[in-house]
């Protein structure tokens, strides 16, 4: 019981920014940037196919392993979608606790990244995933200092009982700098 009222509270308490810490700007909807994501401690519940399919059983895992410890939820959530995973950051004040993977949670220390962020609106599902990836492969391929550097993956700003009108996703494609052509200057 005590599950669910926490889970309910954190649905409504989400929405209108009270998580305990957002460790990186939200990329405007409409909008592709390139930003850097910093190092940080996340904790991540995987699952088997793909992530869309998983009937919110990898957020509960989640869910249930920060309350038990009494770790903050923070934003934004991070999801593979391939290979189903969701991670939660964890706050620096927060790390002993949430140290040790037990229960199905794994702890990851993740160093900063550089991505193509591409940012949007609307429901959490693998056809707004595809689109928003389009948008930023599209813009990924004129860009031609540039060149992915590992998976993509989906980023949600927004707890559950948001409308799906008024969520917002950003797609993040890891990137690197090309190096430069032989016998070309840099």
């Amino acid at each position: 019981m005590r599950v669910f009222l926490l889970l309910g509270v954190w649905c409504l308490a989400w929405p209108v920014g009270l998580a305990a810490q957002t460790f990186f700007p939200a990329t405007e909807p409409g909008r592709v940037e390139l930003k850097t994501i910093p190092a940080g401690t996340l904790i991540k519940a995987s699952g088997k196919g793909d992530y869309f399919g998983q009937d919110g059983s990898l957020f509960l895992r989640l869910f249930r392993f920060i309350s038990a410890r009494d770790v903050a939820m923070t934003t934004p959530v991070e999801a593979q979608v391939d290979n189903a995973a969701m991670f939660f950051w964890v706050g620096e004040k927060d790390r002993e606790k949430a140290r040790g993977a037990n229960e199905g949670v794994e702890f990851v220390d993740r160093p900063a990244r550089e991505v193509a962020s591409a940012g949007a609106k609307g429901s959490y599902s693998r056809e707004n995933y595809l689109k928003t990836m389009t948008v930023l492969m599209a813009w990924l391929a004129g860009r031609g200092d540039l060149e992915p550097a590992g998976e993509p993956y989906a980023v949600f700003w927004n707890g559950p009982f948001t409308p799906w009108f008024a969520k917002r996703y950003e797609v993040h494609q890891p990137v690197r700098r090309k190096a430069p052509a032989p016998g070309r200057g840099p």
